[in-house]
């Protein structure tokens, strides 16, 4: 699925991945994703991309988006936004990072001849559309095996690839005796 000289870019959903590896029930070691991808391909970058809360209020992902700036990844971040919805009047929050990705994919175009998404998002169908229509070759990784499915159809079948991301489980999993973080 991957050729050493290979140019590849990672774009990794980081909401979509949690809920992915949460209903899969592993701990996800994020040091092995990069050597995955190293030892299979010429790894360009690896990007993380996720909302954040307001910096006065502690945010749990916090430390996991510090702790992969420091060892490897580019973090793109956003605030969650909070809104009153209309129908119900409950306060919500909203931090979608669907735009950010996309634009992503498109303007490192140039730079890989292999994207790698990680999402199950139907939302991307037509970004990966975009990204083939330049000559880039487009793998999804989700998974299928969760309930409901974490990925879109239309999604799975738009990709050059789709990986299950259970099947490649033991290549990424988090060592209980390891001090990498997930």
């Amino acid at each position: 699925m991957f050729y050493e000289d290979q140019r590849v870019v990672v774009f990794i959903d980081g909401s979509n991945l949690y809920a992915a590896i949460r209903s899969l029930g592993f701990d996800f070691d994020y040091k092995k994703l990069l050597s995955f991808f190293n030892n299979r391909c010429r790894l360009i970058r690896a990007y993380y991309y996720t909302a954040l809360g307001d910096e006065q209020e502690y945010s749990p992902i916090r430390p996991l988006v510090d702790w992969l700036a420091y060892n490897g990844y580019s973090v793109v971040t956003k605030p969650i936004k909070e809104y009153t919805d209309p129908t119900t009047g409950a306060k919500r929050t909203k931090g979608n990072m669907d735009i950010e990705i996309a634009v992503g994919m498109l303007q490192m175009a140039p730079h890989y001849d292999h994207a790698v998404l990680f999402s199950g998002d139907g939302d991307f169908r037509s970004a990966v559309e975009a990204v083939q229509d330049l000559g880039k070759q487009v793998t999804v990784i989700s998974s299928l095996q969760t309930q409901p499915p974490m990925i879109a159809d239309e999604l799975r079948r738009q990709a050059d690839e789709f990986i299950e991301l259970n099947a490649i489980k033991q290549d990424l999993i988090r060592n209980a005796d390891m001090g990498n973080r997930t």
